[in-house]
């Protein structure tokens, strides 16, 4: 491996550099954004059961706020159900305001993940262009015909840079696609369960 670094020349490192911060972006995200994490399956009915005949106490609330991104979506609604007047529109502007908190924080380092698949490929050209650059170098007017340790060294560098740089990007850009979809199915449950929470509470109090 060390050998291959070696020959791709310096412009690899910009390559390795973006393939440590994917990889790290990507354990990140697979670890943040667990079911358990964000959306349990079965919380938002066991909210509505606790909230069946009445509104829970703060300290529930307080512990449903830690149990998950969905948890606190659902005691933001609570909360303000709570207040002086707790009406509909207020506990639904709530959950909206805690919404898009948890949304930001899903599509967390998203985008840093984005740009490096994109990025990947443009750097992999960069590689390849000051390899191309050692090989017409090599091949100069008064160079006594070719060095051929140039000319082999330029073309392991724009090779090395165009091979790697596909690879740090292919898997990025899957990986992005991936997260990307899962946090859309994760924002779309967030809305469907503050709904849901809206509509009850509004029955519980009329």
């Amino acid at each position: 491996m060390l050998s291959i670094i070696q020959a791709a020349g310096w412009p690899i490192w910009l390559l390795i550099v973006c393939s440590i911060l994917a990889l790290a972006i990507i354990l990140e995200r697979f670890i943040s954004l667990k079911t358990s994490k964000v959306a349990p399956p079965k919380l938002l009915r066991e909210v509505l059961e606790v909230s069946r005949n009445g509104l829970p106490n703060a300290d529930v609330i307080q512990q449903l706020s830690k149990n998950s991104a969905l948890g606190q979506v659902l005691a933001s609604g609570l909360s303000a159900a709570h207040g002086a007047r707790g009406q509909h529109e207020e506990v639904q502007a709530a959950m909206e305001a805690s919404g898009r908190q948890v949304t930001q924080r899903l599509e967390q380092y998203l985008t840093a993940l984005g740009t490096i698949a994109s990025a990947a490929p443009l750097m992999g050209l960069f590689g390849t262009v000051v390899g191309m650059i050692e090989i017409f170098g090599s091949q100069a007017p008064g160079s006594g015909g070719g060095n051929p340790a140039q000319l082999a060294h330029g073309i392991s560098i724009a090779l090395y840079n165009t091979a790697f740089g596909l690879v740090v990007a292919i898997p990025s850009l899957i990986f992005w696609r991936y997260f990307r979809t899962r946090v859309d199915a994760y924002v779309l449950t967030l809305e469907l369960a503050a709904e849901e929470l809206a509509r009850h509470l509004k029955k519980l109090r009329a």
